[in-house]
C-alpha cells in the first residue's frame, strides 16, 4: 500500500509554495522564539511556486519581491507586488542573463536607494542591482561582487563598519563562504577561513540577516527532514576578517495549512514575511513535471 501511495504522490503530487505575513517585530521574534499565531496567507496565485519573499517598506506600505516558478515555463522569475495581492504582480526586468533560473531577490537599502542581489547561480556570479525608484520592477546591474562559482542564496548586511556577504555554493551543503567590503559596491575579500565547514542545517541562507540590539542573527534552511523543512535562527557571536563563530538559537517550524515547509524570512516595519509549502494533487502534474524538467536543461 505504501509503495502504491508513494508512486501516486510522485506522479501526481507537487509542492505548492505561497507567501504569508505576520505583524511582529524582530525583537518579538527573538524574545518569544516563534512566529506570531496569526499568519496571514496570500490568496494563492495559479502558478506553482511563490517563494523566497523579501519585503521593504515604501511610503509606509509593504512591497515584496519574490521568486515565481511556473512549471510550464521551467525556470524561476523574479516578481514584485505592492501590498499583499498577487493580482498586481509585475515581472522584474533587467537581470542578466534573463534565460537562467532566478530566485532569492535579497534586498538591502543604503542612502535612500534600494538594491537587490538576486540568485543567478547559473551565471556563476553574485551581482548587485539597483532598483529604479520610478519603475520598481526595473533593475540596473551595478557590479559583479563575487564570481567563479554557482553561488546560491547570497545575503549581505552592514555590521561593524563593513559589509558582510554570506553565501554558499549549489550542491555543497557543508561549506559557508563569507566576503567583506568597506562599501556595498566595493571590492569584496574572502574570509580567512573560506570555505568554512558547517553542518548542512547551518549552511544555506533562509532570508534576511538582521540585528536585534547589538546582536546579529542569520536564518538558515534546515533540510534534515525535507527540502525547505524549517528555518533555524543562528546568532553570530564572532565576526571579523579572520574569525567566525555562530550559535544555534531556535527553530521556526511550518504550520497549517502550509505545514510541509518554510524556508525564507524577511522583515519590514513591524511585519515579518515568510513562505510556506503544502502538497497539491493534479491530474496534469505529470505533464507539468515533464515540461519543467525539459526546460530546466
Amino acid at each position: 500500500m505504501n509503495v502504491t501511495v508513494n508512486l501516486f504522490n510522485k506522479i501526481f503530487a507537487a509542492d505548492k509554495w505561497n507567501i504569508g505575513f505576520v505583524y511582529q517585530t524582530p525583537e518579538e521574534l527573538i524574545s518569544t522564539k516563534k512566529l506570531g499565531t496569526s499568519i496571514n496567507w496570500l490568496q494563492e496565485d495559479n502558478i506553482d511556486y511563490a517563494a523566497d519573499p523579501f519585503v521593504v517598506t515604501i511610503n509606509d506600505a509593504p512591497r515584496v519581491y519574490y521568486e515565481e516558478l511556473d512549471f510550464w515555463k521551467g525556470k524561476g522569475e523574479i516578481m514584485m507586488i505592492d501590498g499583499f495581492d498577487f493580482k498586481n504582480k509585475k515581472k522584474v526586468q533587467g537581470i542578466k542573463p534573463d534565460a537562467i533560473h532566478l530566485s532569492y531577490p535579497y534586498l538591502i537599502e543604503e542612502n535612500g536607494c534600494l538594491y537587490c542581489i538576486p540568485e543567478t547561480s547559473e551565471a556563476k556570479e553574485i551581482a548587485l542591482y539597483q532598483v529604479d525608484q520610478e519603475n520598481p520592477s526595473r533593475l540596473t546591474k551595478i557590479k559583479v561582487l563575487v564570481s567563479g562559482k554557482a553561488f546560491v542564496d547570497s545575503s549581505v548586511i552592514y555590521y561593524e563598519n563593513k559589509y558582510w556577504l554570506f553565501t554558499s555554493v549549489s550542491g555543497d551543503h557543508d561549506h559557508l563562504y563569507i566576503y567583506h567590503s568597506k562599501t556595498l559596491n566595493g571590492q569584496y575579500t574572502g574570509h580567512y577561513q573560506n570555505p568554512i565547514p558547517v553542518e548542512k542545517e547551518f549552511c544555506r541562507a533562509a532570508g534576511s540577516l538582521f540585528k536585534v540590539g547589538k546582536s546579529l542573527y542569520r536564518p538558515t534552511q534546515n533540510p534534515i527532514n525535507r527540502y525547505g523543512g524549517s528555518i533555524i535562527i543562528n546568532e553570530i557571536e564572532t565576526l571579523n576578517e579572520k574569525e567566525f563563530k555562530t550559535a544555534y538559537k531556535f527553530e521556526i517550524l511550518p504550520d497549517k495549512p502550509y505545514s510541509k515547509g518554510l524556508h525564507n524570512i524577511s522583515f519590514a516595519n513591524n511585519i515579518i514575511v515568510i513562505d510556506g509549502k503544502r502538497k497539491v494533487l493534479s491530474w496534469i502534474m505529470p505533464f507539468k513535471k515533464i515540461v519543467r524538467n525539459f526546460k530546466k536543461r
